[in-house]
C-alpha cells in the first residue's frame, strides 16, 4: 500500500517531549528540512506503491534517513542508531515527538531503495537542486554552463586472481552438490587447501613456473567437480534453483576464459564488474563501473550523476549525461566543458568545449575553461566524505543508486555548510560596520565609505 502520512497531534502527551521544544530553530538541519519539498517527493515515491496491502512507512521518514546516511557516510544500521540519539535527525525526518526506539528494521531501507529505483533517487537529487535554488546557493543562470567528468566507482570485491576465483567456484559447486545429496567422485578439499596458499607464495617469490603449474592443477580440480556435478544433475533430473543455475554457468564461463578474453568474470558474486584503467600511477586497474558527474561551472554544485556498465568511452556517455541534467533541472545546458577524453562525443544540442581547444572560444569560454578542473575536488569529496569510493549495493542497479545518493549527500553537505556560515557572515559584516561607524563618530570624522551591503 502507499506510504502513510505522518500524523500531527495537536494535543501534548504526558511522557513525551515535542521536538520543537528541544531543537534549536537556527540549526542547519532544521532550516534545511523546511526548504526541501517533501510533498513532491512523497507524490513521486507514491507512484511506486500499489493501493492494496498494509500501508508503507512514511516516505519522509525513510527518504530523510537516506539523505542523512549519505550526508554523514553511515551504514543502514548506524544511521538508525544515530536517529535515536539525535533530535535533529528526528526533526529532519518529520517526527513530532522525540523517539526512544528505532522506527524500523534496517532491511527496510534496502527494500525502499529497490522499490523507488533509479527514478526515485533522481527525484531525491532534483530536490537538493531545487533547495539550492531556493537558498540562492546557485543561480538559475549557472545551470546553463556545466562541467562533466568521469570517475570509477569501485565495487566491494577483492582484487581478482585466478586462484581465488577457481577455489571459490569449486567450493560453491561442492555446496550445491551436498544440498541436493549428490555424491561427487572427489571434492578436492584437502588438495586445494594446500595448493592455494602455495600459488600466492610462488607469485611473491617470482617463481612463475611453479605458480603456473599449481594454478593449472587447481583449474583442473575445479573443472572435474564442475563436469561431475553437471553429469549427475542431468542424469538424475534434479531441478536447480535460479541462483544455483547462475553459479554453474558462471563457473563454466570462468573455466573457458583466457587472458585476452572479453567480458571476463572478476567476481562470482558480482559478475558484471568491469576492469577499468584510468591511467593512474598508484592504481593501474580499478574494478567497478564508470560514473559520470556533472556540476555547475561556477559553483561546482552537482546537477547530474549516472553510472555506466561495460566501461564505455567517455565521449559516448556525454549526450546521456546532458539529458539527465535537463531532466533534473528542466534546463538545457548551453555550454559544457570537458577534458580531452570526450573528443568525438557527437553532441549537437549543447555546445561542447574541450580542454586544449583554441578555435572558436569566447572570452567567457576561456575563463570558464579554467574552471573545468573544479569537478576534480568534487569527485574527491564524493569518495572521501561520501560513499562513492566503494559500492556495497548489489548489481548494476546498486551502482546507479549509490552514485545518485552519493551526489545527494555531497549537495546536502554544501547546503548545510552554506546555512551554517551564511548568517554568521552577514552578522560579522553588520558588527564590523557598527564598530567602524562608532569609531568614526568618536574621532569626529564624516562617513566616507558606503555600507558593504548597500544600506
Amino acid at each position: 500500500m502507499k506510504p502513510r502520512k505522518s500524523a500531527r497531534t495537536p494535543q501534548d502527551q504526558l511522557f513525551r517531549v515535542r521536538l520543537v521544544d528541544i531543537a534549536n530553530e537556527d540549526h542547519e538541519l532544521v532550516r534545511l528540512s523546511k526548504v526541501i519539498d517533501w510533498e513532491s517527493l512523497d507524490a513521486a515515491v507514491a507512484s511506486q506503491f500499489s493501493a492494496a496491502g498494509a500501508p508503507a512507512l512514511p516516505s519522509r521518514l525513510v527518504l530523510g534517513l537516506m539523505y542523512l546516511k549519505h550526508l554523514h557516510k553511515l551504514s543502514d544500521e548506524a544511521v538508525l542508531y544515530r536517529f535515536v540519539e539525535s533530535p535533529y535527525y528526528q526533526y529532519f525526518c518529520g517526527c513530532e515527538f522525540f523517539e526512544h526506539t528505532v522506527p524500523f528494521h534496517p532491511t527496510s531501507l534496502i527494500k525502499w531503495r529497490k522499490r523507488i529505483g533509479e527514478a526515485g533517487c533522481e527525484e531525491l537529487l532534483a530536490a537538493t537542486i531545487d533547495a539550492a535554488l531556493k537558498l540562492k546557493v546557485i543561480q538559475p543562470s549557472s545551470l546553463k554552463r556545466v562541467v562533466v567528468d568521469s570517475t570509477v566507482q569501485e565495487k566491494n570485491i577483492t582484487h581478482p586472481t585466478d586462484s581465488k576465483l577457481y577455489e571459490k567456484g569449486r567450493r560453491q559447486l561442492v555446496v550445491i552438490a551436498r544440498r541436493h545429496n549428490i555424491v561427487l567422485r572427489q571434492t578436492y578439499d584437502k588438495l586445494c587447501r594446500n595448493i592455494v596458499p602455495k600459488i600466492g607464495r610462488y607469485a611473491h617469490a617470482r617463481q612463475f613456473k611453479r605458480m603456473r603449474r599449481d594454478l593449472k592443477k587447481l583449474k583442473g580440480c575445479t573443472g572435474r567437480v564442475y563436469r561431475d556435478l553437471n553429469r549427475q544433475v542431468e542424469a538424475k533430473g534434479i531441478q536447480l534453483s535460479e541462483k544455483e543455475r547462475d553459479i554453474l554457468s558462471l563457473v563454466g564461463r570462468l573455466l573457458k576464459q583466457e587472458l585476452r578474453s572479453k567480458n571476463k568474470i572478476y567476481s562470482l558474486h558480482e559478475p558484471l564488474v568491469d576492469c577499468i584503467s584510468k591511467g593512474k600511477a598508484h592504481k593501474r586497474y580499478e574494478f567497478g563501473c564508470k560514473v559520470s558527474i556533472a556540476t555547475t561551472a561556477k559553483e561546482a554544485f552537482i546537477v547530474g550523476a549516472r553510472s555506466y556498465n561495460g566501461a564505455p568511452y567517455d565521449g559516448h556517455t556525454l549526450e546521456d549525461q546532458l539529458n539527465q541534467v535537463f531532466a533534473l533541472t528542466n534546463t538545457q545546458p548551453d555550454s559544457c566543458y570537458v577534458d580531452r577524453g570526450y573528443r568525438g562525443h557527437g553532441v549537437e544540442t549543447t555546445r561542447v568545449v574541450i580542454a586544449g581547444q583554441r578555435r572558436g572560444l569566447t572570452r567567457l569560454d576561456k575563463r570558464l575553461l579554467k574552471r573545468r578542473n573544479s569537478v576534480e575536488p568534487v569527485i574527491g569529496h564524493l569518495k572521501a566524505e561520501g560513499k562513492l569510493d566503494r559500492c556495497f549495493l548489489k548489481g548494476t542497479q546498486g551502482d546507479a543508486l549509490n552514485a545518485l545518493l552519493s551526489a545527494c549527500g555531497q549537495n546536502l553537505r554544501r547546503l548545510l555548510r552554506w546555512l551554517y556560515f551564511a548568517p554568521k557572515k552577514v552578522l560579522d559584516i553588520f558588527l564590523a560596520e557598527i564598530i567602524r561607524r562608532l569609531s568614526v563618530v568618536v574621532s569626529g570624522q564624516s562617513f566616507e565609505y558606503p555600507h558593504p551591503l548597500g544600506i
